[in-house]
């Protein structure tokens, strides 16, 4: 494997880390500031427009999108050291257009959807003119086990009639929020558990849709965002806005999860190597003792295991990346079960570390270390927690290695890695 970016990987780099010194960084404060003092915590804080304007004039715009003419053609590998780089700011994704659920939504749309889900919602997404909502997970169920999903959608003529209670609907507290996908079962007593599933395009405004409350997150509301418990009722769309077919949402998850782990991981590779540079800074600038932080044997210690372990995390995540590219995503499912397990894990403990390190300031909203914590917390349950992947991954394993008469069942593991929570 050669990780040695290309001109243009390095070029878009550069020019990435450019903007987010030059406009994204200095003006974290300032968004927060403007979400606060607006009507409501609901409300876009004028600042992410204005960034995002700037972003998509100098051409830095929706770079995720690969095999595509609507995106920059990036594969897995050429997007990871961007991804991370706009993973260093809370703020920094959606500058760039690149922001989930949105990513996962649109990769959807650009491979299952037909002309006129491209139209309606693709191209506005990719315009930057609306967000989007994903709702699969739900609180009746453990929903790490995809199969579990009990809400149904029901052909009735022309349409599809979509009854069912969601929950962590990421996006649809957003007042740009305009469609979302919904998974749920059009085929429920169908023997092959995997063909239950259908996913639908579902536009936020029809009738018989109602967001119950928007759930926190370790008290935090990821205002304007937002994550939602939703109550879907009698809710009827157009036969049309089926995606690829009834049966085939299990499918279409494997396809869209893949690609969204992947860019959560690289995402927290960033997350953490600024975690890392406040402590470095923290540290050399408060004495205790007698001596600066940063003279202290523990805190040498921990800055010395956050570097060795963040650089494994990121080489794990390059190699899942190459042979999403190289044997795609299905062949690749142990390396992108693997990273969404080591990777949060990874950026927990090196944000937990940068918190010790600013005493009882981490724990304030000053330094922005207690967000990251929380956010990066969630990831272990977010696309399926830690135990679905570890048991993806020992299945994987044992087919491969103890268990030679498996050999063929390549399905082993897929229900895991489909679920999200």
């Amino acid at each position: 494997m050669d990780f040695e970016y290309s001109t243009k990987v390095k070029d878009l780099l550069a020019r990435v880390s450019g903007f987010m010194e030059k406009h994204v960084y200095p003006n974290e404060k300032l968004f927060n500031q403007q979400l606060d003092e607006g009507p409501t915590r609901w409300e876009i804080p004028p600042i992410m427009e204005e960034l995002k304007s700037k972003a998509k004039s100098e051409s830095l715009w929706n770079m995720f999108l690969p095999d595509s003419d609507r995106g920059f053609g990036l594969s897995n590998l050429e997007y990871a050291p961007l991804c991370e780089v706009m993973g260093r700011s809370p703020i920094g994704a959606e500058v760039f257009n690149c922001s989930a659920p949105d990513t996962g939504n649109m990769e959807v749309l650009e491979r299952y959807g037909n002309d006129e889900h491209k139209r309606d919602w693709l191209e506005p997404l990719l315009n930057g003119e609306i967000r989007s909502a994903f709702a699969m997970t739900e609180p009746r169920v453990a929903s790490s086990d995809a199969t579990n999903i009990e809400s149904s959608i029901r052909r009735d003529g022309d349409e599809y009639v979509i009854n069912g209670r969601k929950w962590w609907t990421s996006g649809i507290g957003d007042p740009r929020c305009k469609v979302l996908i919904f998974m749920g079962k059009t085929d429920p007593d169908n023997p092959d558990r995997h063909k239950q599933q259908s996913m639908v395009v579902v536009p936020v405004k029809t009738p018989g849709i109602t967001v119950l409350r928007t759930l926190p997150v370790f008290g935090y509301d990821d205002a304007p965002h937002g994550h939602g418990e939703v109550d879907f009722k009698d809710v009827r769309v157009p036969a049309s806005n089926i995606l690829l077919g009834e049966g085939r949402g299990f499918e279409i998850a494997q396809g869209r999860l893949g690609p969204g782990r992947i860019h959560h991981c690289m995402r927290q590779i960033g997350v953490a190597e600024r975690a890392l540079e406040k402590m470095l800074k923290r540290v050399k600038e408060r004495s205790a003792f007698g001596k600066t932080l940063a003279e202290q044997g523990t805190i040498i210690a921990d800055i010395a295991n956050s570097r060795m372990e963040i650089e494994q995390a990121r080489l794990l995540v390059l190699k899942a990346a190459y042979m999403m590219d190289t044997v795609g995503n299905k062949e690749a499912r142990a390396e992108i079960a693997m990273i969404k397990v080591a990777v949060p894990n990874m950026t927990l403990r090196v944000v937990d570390r940068a918190l010790q390190a600013h005493g009882a300031g981490g724990v304030t909203t000053d330094f922005g270390l207690a967000i990251s914590w929380a956010h990066s917390r969630t990831l272990r349950l977010a696309d399926g927690p830690d135990e679905v992947h570890r048991a993806a991954v020992a299945k994987l394993e044992l087919r491969k290695q103890l268990r030679p008469e498996l050999q063929g069942y390549e399905d082993i593991g897929d229900e895991l890695l489909a679920g999200r929570s």
